[in-house]
């Protein structure tokens, strides 16, 4: 790790974020997480049993994702939740909002799905077309509006925001011509089905990370991923844990601790940048990491 990268952990771990609970003591956690058939629910799922074996009282809400997680830590309705890295870093840089993060989990992939035989191969062919770009609330939302931008088109009037289930039947029944989903690799709701197509978007990245900032990587499907027989190059954008700023430190210190001690059985997804590893997690960017998350980690590197 980088001498300036210890210094930050170091400050950090000096910051006040609330008040320290004190020893013993765990106060109940609301955990915010995502829609159904995508990891955040998953995820959560798997996440939420570990917190109370360690003594937490955990009551996990089935959300949107992202944004909505973002702006219920920030109003006090949770105090836990997912979401993707350009959706916290406008909500710490642009809207100031107080939240910070306790890891980076896992590289997202960015899906723009067809049907197998469609004829759309870029963004550009979803011009007077139906499309999808997430549900309302959803970090899916914020990357897809992007990416079309990108695209040089404008998010239609006519767009729809739905999650993954409904996309996905939207799709089949010929509702949608295509439609944004944004996650791990493979995203199970997604790997079974065998008619359907990813299109390349990695043509965006630079795009995206002159406006945006490095949030947004190169990322690519393997081949055989939900039947393609080669790559398809895409955008990546990490997800995180985040915590309202208010958290005291001991419990974030233990829910981080936790998180590493139960990883294996979290099952994060497992496409390259997938898995969750401490030297990966504290990269959070501009997001900056609750000090009781430091001081986790700084106990871990010594």
């Amino acid at each position: 790790m980088s001498l300036t990268r210890r210094g930050f952990l170091a400050g950090a771990a000096l910051a006040v974020a609330g008040c320290s609970a004190s020893a013993g003591e765990l106060p109940p956690l609301r955990l915010a997480t995502g829609s159904s058939g995508g990891p955040y629910e998953m995820l959560g799922d798997r996440f939420a049993p570990e917190l109370r074996r360690d003594g937490f009282k955990v009551t996990v809400i089935k959300t949107a994702a992202s944004v909505q997680n973002l702006t219920m830590l920030t109003d006090g309705r949770a105090d836990l939740g997912f979401a993707l890295a350009d959706s916290a870093d406008d909500a710490v840089r642009v809207r100031h909002q107080p939240v910070m993060a306790l890891a980076r989990m896992y590289m997202n992939y960015v899906h723009l799905v067809v049907a197998e035989d469609s004829l759309v191969k870029t963004p550009q062919d979803l011009a007077a077309r139906q499309v999808s770009i997430g549900a309302d609330g959803s970090g899916t939302a914020v990357t897809a509006a992007r990416i079309l931008a990108a695209a040089g088109l404008k998010v239609p009037a006519s767009t729809t925001k739905l999650g993954l289930d409904e996309s996905i039947k939207a799709l089949r029944e010929g509702d949608l011509a295509a439609f944004f989903w944004s996650g791990g690799v493979p995203t199970p709701a997604l790997a079974k089905l065998d008619d359907i197509r990813l299109v390349p978007l990695e043509q965006f990245v630079p795009v995206l990370r002159r406006a945006y900032g490095p949030v947004y990587e190169h990322a690519t499907f393997p081949a055989g991923v939900y039947g393609g027989a080669k790559p398809v190059p895409t955008v990546g954008t990490p997800s995180y844990l985040m915590c309202r700023g208010s958290l005291p430190d001991d419990v974030a210190y233990t829910v981080t601790e936790t998180l590493f001690r139960a990883r294996d059985r979290l099952q994060a997804p497992t496409a390259p940048g997938g898995r969750l590893d401490r030297r990966y997690a504290i990269g959070t960017g501009v997001v900056p990491l609750h000090p009781g998350a430091a001081r986790y980690y700084r106990s871990v590197y010594g």
